[in-house]
Parts: structure tokens; C-alpha cells; sequence
């Protein structure tokens, strides 16, 4: 995954998954795992209690070919997750890749569920020490556990999914993806049931849907989701309005329409679709306010939070975007985000 750092003076940032926004930044996160628990979730790494790495909420997520990550999801599980316990509780969740959105989905979980355990399980122990004091039991990938999980939630870019496969048993998992793959490139409507990128023609595409494609075939859940933002955790700060800000001129064009959602409501949306416990199903996340470049610039502007002022877009022939509408997730889900649009989280009215 590809990210831009923000200034100190954003208050917002993009954790951009769309393909539309090349320098921005890219999220195709997650691919699937085996799960435990209700999931047997079987990895040659399991999760444990000790220290496991965060994965780097905003990291870069390193090319993959279609096919070494075709093998990767179907490979063998080499031991089942399990808790250092070997008990498991009704509401025990297991985060693989708690990053930013990970570790939100934690908060948001433990409210719900004060007593249960959640484990976050990462690629080194770097972060080991900020997860165990927000209550998240670290696990490094390539631990064993026999703790089966009934809710899994994947949060990591593609890259970190070389050794899980796809075979979903029982229990609740949930793969987070993203908009990418809707085929849809002139600033057209997409929702939950439009045409996706045929394989073949995407590296990138290509290995969402592969995944994407075990994960749903195994029983588990995807959610796509649209442009990530969020306004806290300076360190995690990263947008595309920040990289624009500091360019002062970009030479892309201000009329493709890029989707949004924060990371508060990714996050709640994910926890509503884990508890409805469904299986084979896509979802999709956005703000059902879609907004071209020019106009994302252009509440920046008027928020006045931001000291620096942009100059323009000078592009005039690359790719245009999508309008992104998930009113089907969210009937069925029940949901409803706690900022409808980037416009109002800044303070505007519109």
C-alpha cells in the first residue's frame, strides 16, 4: 500500500483504496486467512499472547503477482489459532493486522463487550507495546495457539497474507477489501451489485478479487471500502488533500469523483456486519457522498483549518472515478454512519 503523510496541520487524512488516486493513497489491505473459532483459523502463524507486531496502520503493501497470491490463499493451515488459555469466550475477537482501523475495531468491540479478549496479531513486535496498553493481546505471526476465534476480522494489506488460506468453518469473519475492483471509470454510479474488473486486466484488481473470491467461497464476509479518513493519531496522519496542500499545483484532474468513509464508521460498519454473523456475502462502505477532487479542495479551503492554501489540479486526460452508493449495506446491516460526509466532518454544512 502506497500512502502520503500529512502535514501537522491536517486535521483529516485519506486512507485512500481507490484506484483513482495513483500518488494517493492506495489500501487494497487484507487478504483472507484461514479462521479459527468459530473459525478454524489455521495459519503457519498462529496467534498468541505475547508480543506480536502491529502492522504499520498505513504501510506500504509490496506488488504482488496474481498468481504467487492465488497460491498463498490456498496453502495449508499449519496450526489452528488459539489463546494461551485454550479458552474461548462468545465474544473473543481476533484482529489480524491491527492497524489504525484494527485497533478502532478493538475500542469499539470492548465497549460492547467489556469481558472478552481480542488479540491482535502482526508481522513484527514493533508495536507491541501500544497494543497491550489499549487492551489488545499482541500475538507475532508464526506463534501457535489452539484458540479457535468466533470473530475474525482481517485488516492487513494482501502482502501480509502469503501463509493463510481461506477456509472458513464456522463462526464469524470478516475480510476487509476495498472499491477498487467496481469497473467503473467515467465518474458513473456503483453500488453493492455493479460489474467488477474482469481478472487479467489488473495486477492490482487482480488480487483483491482472488481474495476476495476465498474468503467469500470459504464463508466468510468482504467489505469494500471507499477512501479512508480520520482526524486523530497524528502519527497515522496520511491524505490525499495533504499531499495536495504541500504540492501547491498537482497535475491530475479536478473533476475525478473519489469516494469517502471514516475510519470510525469503516469500523462500525465492520463490527455490525461481524455480528450479524452472515456468510458468502460483499458489502460495501462509503458516505454515499461522493466528491471530485476540486470540491474535496474545496471544503478544505473553506474549513480554514488548514494553513496552507492549494492551487489547482492541471490534469486533463487521466482516469475519472465512481460514485459509490451502499444504501443496500446499509438497510440489510442496519447501519448508519456517525459522519455522513466529509463536508460535515469538517464542520460545513455542505
Amino acid at each position: 500500500m502506497e500512502t502520503i503523510g500529512c502535514s501537522r496541520l491536517s486535521l483529516a487524512s485519506f486512507h485512500t483504496h481507490t484506484s483513482s488516486l495513483p500518488q494517493l493513497v492506495f489500501t487494497p489491505k487484507l487478504l483472507p486467512l484461514s479462521l479459527s473459532s468459530c473459525y478454524r483459523l489455521s495459519f503457519q502463524s498462529s496467534v498468541s499472547f505475547p508480543s506480536p507486531p502491529l502492522a504499520n496502520p498505513i504501510s506500504k503493501a509490496a506488488t504482488l503477482s496474481s498468481l504467487s497470491m492465488e497460491s498463498s490463499l490456498q496453502g495449508n493451515a499449519a496450526s489452528t489459532l488459539v489463546s494461551s488459555s485454550g479458552k474461548v469466550g462468545e465474544y473473543d475477537l481476533l484482529i489480524v493486522g491491527p492497524g489504525v482501523l484494527g485497533r478502532l475495531v478493538a475500542e469499539q468491540w470492548r465497549q460492547e463487550h467489556p469481558g472478552c479478549q481480542i488479540v491482535g496479531q502482526t508481522m513484527t513486535t514493533d508495536h507491541h507495546d501500544e497494543l497491550i496498553k489499549m487492551g489488545i493481546n499482541p500475538s507475532l505471526k508464526g506463534m501457535e495457539m489452539d484458540h479457535k476465534f468466533p470473530y475474525v476480522i482481517f485488516c492487513a494489506p494482501p502482502s501480509r497474507t502469503s501463509d493463510y488460506p481461506g477456509d472458513v468453518s464456522a463462526g464469524s469473519f470478516l475480510f476487509t477489501s476495498s472499491s477498487a475492483p467496481y469497473d467503473c471509470f467515467d465518474n458513473g454510479s456503483c453500488d453493492e451489485d455493479s460489474p467488477v474488473v474482469p481478472i487479467g486486466r489488473s495486477p492490482r484488481t487482480d488480487v483483491l478479487l482472488k481474495a476476495e473470491k476465498v474468503v467469500v467461497e470459504s464463508g466468510g464476509c468482504v467489505l469494500r471500502l471507499a477512501g479512508l479518513y480520520i482526524s486523530f493519531l497524528s502519527s497515522f496522519l496520511r491524505g490525499a488533500h495533504s499531499y495536495w496542500l504541500e504540492k501547491g499545483t498537482v497535475d491530475v484532474r479536478p473533476d475525478h469523483v473519489l469516494n469517502l468513509i471514516h475510519y470510525e464508521d469503516a469500523a462500525s460498519l465492520s463490527i455490525a456486519i461481524l455480528k450479524k454473523k452472515l456468510r458468502g456475502r460483499i458489502f460495501l462502505g462509503c458516505d454515499n457522498h461522493p466528491l471530485s477532487r476540486q470540491e474535496v479542495m474545496d471544503f478544505v479551503d473553506r474549513s480554514g483549518k488548514f494553513s496552507k492554501k492549494f492551487q489547482g489540479f492541471t490534469g486533463t486526460s487521466d482516469p475519472l472515478g465512481k460514485r459509490l452508493n451502499n444504501s443496500k449495506t446499509r438497510k440489510e446491516i442496519g447501519w448508519q454512519p456517525k459522519y455522513p460526509s466529509f463536508a460535515q466532518f469538517l464542520g460545513l454544512s455542505g
